[in-house]
Parts: C-alpha cells; sequence; structure tokens
C-alpha cells in the first residue's frame, strides 16, 4: 500500500513539474514498500543516491523555470531548496557512517516535505509560470 497518494491537490498546474513531483512520491513510497517488507536496508543506499540527484536536477529545473519568468519569489524557493537538499544529504551522511535508525526518519521527512513544500511554497508560482507558457 502506498505510503503518499499523488493527486490533484498537489498539482501546481505546471505538467513537466507535475511529472517530477510525482516521480518524488514514487520514491518515498518505494522506500515505504521496502520498509514493510523488512528490506529498506538493501534499497536505502540507491533510493538516497537517486534522490540527491533527482532532487538537485528538480530544482534547478524549478530555478531555470522561475528565471526565464522572472518570478518574484525565486531567492526564497532558492534557499528553500538548498536547505531540503542539506538535510537530505545529511542523512546520505548519517546512512553512510551507519546509522541505521534513518529510515523511519527519512520517510517522515520525505513524507512532510513533498507535501508541505508543493502544498504551501510550489503551488505559489504555478499560476505565474502558467500565465508566462510553463507548462
Amino acid at each position: 500500500m502506498a505510503l503518499l497518494t499523488w493527486s490533484e491537490k498537489f498539482s501546481v498546474g505546471v505538467k513537466s513539474i507535475d511529472q517530477q513531483h510525482s516521480g518524488l512520491f514514487a520514491m518515498v513510497n518505494e522506500l515505504h514498500d521496502a520498509m514493510m517488507k523488512g528490506q529498506a536496508k538493501s534499497v536505502t543506499e540507491g533510493l538516497l543516491k537517486k534522490l540527491v540527484k533527482y532532487t538537485e536536477e528538480h530544482f534547478s529545473y524549478e530555478e531555470r523555470a522561475m528565471e526565464t519568468t522572472r518570478y518574484a519569489g525565486l531567492a526564497a524557493q532558492r534557499k528553500r531548496h538548498s536547505d531540503l537538499t542539506g538535510q537530505v544529504k545529511e542523512f546520505v551522511a548519517r546512512h553512510k557512517r551507519g546509522d541505521a535508525s534513518i529510515n523511519i526518519e527519512l520517510l517522515q521527512f520525505l513524507s512532510d516535505w513533498l507535501t508541505k513544500h508543493i502544498e504551501r511554497e510550489d503551488k505559489q508560482y504555478g499560476s505565474w509560470m502558467q500565465q508566462h507558457g510553463v507548462h
């Protein structure tokens, strides 16, 4: 059973970004499924690497779109993105140090981050991007 289910309530109205967000939901669900099966140890390292790469690419994409459209909230979004990336990298460091307790924390962090960040911050730029031709 999926921990997070993508729905229109998370849509920012920009198809390319919604698809990326949906991919992040899938990663969280992948970790959740592995935990439910007792296989979290075997997938955590690969998932963390994939997550770091994906978030960096996703944030870069969002920020380029904001630059192109001259979105006024770009600086604040960059700061949030930097903070979130730093938190994910801290999970990576903890995992490398052998901290076996990170999976539940990581799952909670990712769930909260995705739902709250999308609903609070990302939805703010959706209509702006649509008005400026980003789909």
